[in-house]
């Protein structure tokens, strides 16, 4: 969670923000708190797409169908305003990250995981599917990973740009190329076996650690999913067995989302959840992003009450699909926001946001507020209500004790606790010789941390996705000084390792070569890596042509 900027609005409909989780092709998410305590989600949609009467269209019919789903592992939508300057919607807040976040971060889930995971999501399908409502985005993204099992989200609301002038003009269509059914391909009507396709390339994801189609293009991609058969990895036995069902070609062959969910788990996915479904590191990691929601509610009491919305700046136009809440989606790219002005709800559209930045005075800075409560939703007769608020307040409470004894390697806030695998923990590196410009080794204090921001190629023409900038200090050229993680418009993510060529208060100049961890679609040349500062942010350009020289406008995200 990001705190919120001066220009970012510090209550949206009836929910204070607390801060910002995250942003995609459609608009940005929030963190927010109703008056009566619930945590949600709250979704603004982009400038530009709030002056597109078709999309407004598309997104109330959207929003109504959505509403209908409520069963269980879905995050449901709890209210919206289709009508407001800036289009909204709340759902329920999902304490966990993102699969694609748990496998890019932790690897592959163990089998036992896997299963729950799939059984889940069929039964969240089948509920669906009754509804006469069909998902048509399953993707690891927008899946969900809590302690009270996997939540399928984003029901039908990023279908609301399909269409739109803002989207259509710049050519890219709605999905994600290598999780799409081949019907829908096609251009053919995606029905229920859409979705379930999609389940089974998420499940070979989840299990393997690898999507069952690889590409390094999304016309690649597409390719492959509508020509060859998919890569089940290491997948045995069963879960092979079913992953190959659900991913084949003839959408009549495909199993039912019912008929996933009793293989995968013949009692239902509810009892396996109950008895602990997710690896330790993963508990470990929801509990401390819980801790971190306490926190910030800590630092926020005696704000006062929340502020009226403000204006909610974006940078420009963005292509893709809207994401959930990961690492995935940074915050602002190049160049400067303009945020645009507020207006009345239902305004006319000729009355709609300008681009018009407002007056300092008219901005204040976005305050975090937060207040404790133990209120939850009713329990629903089976007692599952009761039970999410008792596992979720066992998490919180252990990983406060966590905290309280002194496990500080959780947080990595001890002194000399640094976290670089190289056996280097603890120690303070030996005073710089040369032009170091700070005391504690050769690379400017100003450098140091962590840095994401939107990257683009060929002089912003092609959007790259979410760079992920770690520098740290080092004593010669040379030496490893950090990383740089680049995750794609479709959740694929390529890493590069940065070695120090030179150090100024003005430059770095860095070499960058592909990890040896990487796939088969991220390139490994060695290539040449500048960040220059601009005020508070960092300027990174580089000299890559196969690449078409990326450039990214970089924010602190942890110094």
């Amino acid at each position: 969670m990001h705190p919120l900027e001066p220009d970012e609005p510090t209550a949206v409909g009836p929910y204070r923000l607390l801060g910002r989780l995250g942003s995609g092709g459609m608009g940005r998410v929030y963190v927010g708190r109703s008056a009566g305590g619930r945590t949600v989600a709250v979704k603004v949609v982009h400038p530009h797409f709030a002056l597109d009467e078709e999309f407004r269209a598309r997104f109330r019919r959207e929003v109504e169908a959505a509403r209908r789903v409520g069963g269980q592992w879905t995050a449901p939508v709890l209210d919206a305003d289709p009508e407001a300057a800036l289009p909204w919607v709340a759902t329920g807040y999902a304490a966990g990250p993102s699969l694609t976040e748990a496998v890019r971060d932790a690897g592959p889930l163990p089998e036992h995981s896997a299963r729950v995971l799939g059984a889940g999501l069929a039964e969240a399908l089948a509920h669906v599917h009754a509804l006469g409502l069909v998902h048509r985005d399953v993707k690891p993204s927008n899946v969900l990973l809590t302690l009270d099992g996997p939540r399928l989200i984003d029901f039908g609301i990023a279908r609301a740009t399909d269409g739109t002038a803002s989207l259509t003009s710049t050519g890219v269509s709605i999905g994600s190329p290598g999780y799409m059914a081949p019907e829908q391909i096609l251009g053919k009507a995606a029905t229920g076996a859409a979705d379930v396709f999609s389940l089974g390339a998420s499940l070979v994801y989840a299990a393997t650690g690898e999507p069952p189609f690889a590409g390094d293009t999304s016309a690649a991609l597409l390719y492959k999913v509508v020509h060859e058969e998919p890569d089940l990895g290491a997948l045995s036995g069963e879960l092979r067995d079913l992953a190959a069902a659900c991913l084949a070609k003839d959408a009549a062959a495909r199993p039912a989302p019912a008929e996933v969910a009793r293989r995968l788990a013949p009692a239902g996915a509810a009892p396996l959840v109950a008895a602990g479904w997710l690896p330790g590191p993963l508990v470990e990691r929801v509990s401390r992003s819980a801790v971190r929601l306490l926190d910030l509610e800590a630092k926020g009491d005696g704000a006062g009450g929340a502020a009226a919305s403000g204006p909610v700046s974006f940078a420009g136009p963005a292509v893709g699909v809207f994401g959930p809440p990961d690492a995935s989606y940074g915050a602002g790219g190049p160049g400067a926001a303009v945020p645009p002005t507020p207006l009345p709800r239902g305004g006319p559209a000729d009355a709609r946001p300008s681009p018009v930045p407002p007056s300092p005075a008219a901005t204040p800075p976005g305050k975090v507020s937060l207040s404790v409560a133990a209120t939850t939703a009713p329990g629903t007769p089976d007692g599952r209500g009761r039970r999410v608020s008792c596992t979720v307040a066992l998490a919180v409470a252990g990983a406060l004790a966590a905290v309280l004894v002194g496990s500080a390697f959780l947080f990595d806030v001890l002194p000399g606790s640094g976290a670089g695998g190289d056996g280097s923990a603890g120690k303070r590196p030996p005073a710089a010789t040369g032009d170091a410009s700070d005391s504690d080794g050769l690379v400017p204090k100003r450098y140091l941390g962590k840095w994401r921001g939107k990257a683009s190629a060929q002089d912003g023409l092609v959007a790259l996705g979410t760079f992920d900038v770690t520098i740290r200090q080092v004593t010669k050229a040379g030496e490893r000084v950090g990383t740089v993680t680049q995750t794609d418009l479709i959740g694929g993510t390529c890493v590069d390792v940065l070695t120090l060529t030179s150090a100024t208060e003005k430059r770095l100049a860095l070499k960058a070569v592909g990890a040896t961890s990487n796939g088969g679609g991220c390139s490994q040349a060695a290539h040449t890596v500048w960040l220059r500062p601009v005020g508070s942010e960092l300027q990174y350009t580089s000299e890559d042509p196969k690449a078409g020289d990326p450039e990214a406008r970089l924010r602190r995200v942890r110094g």
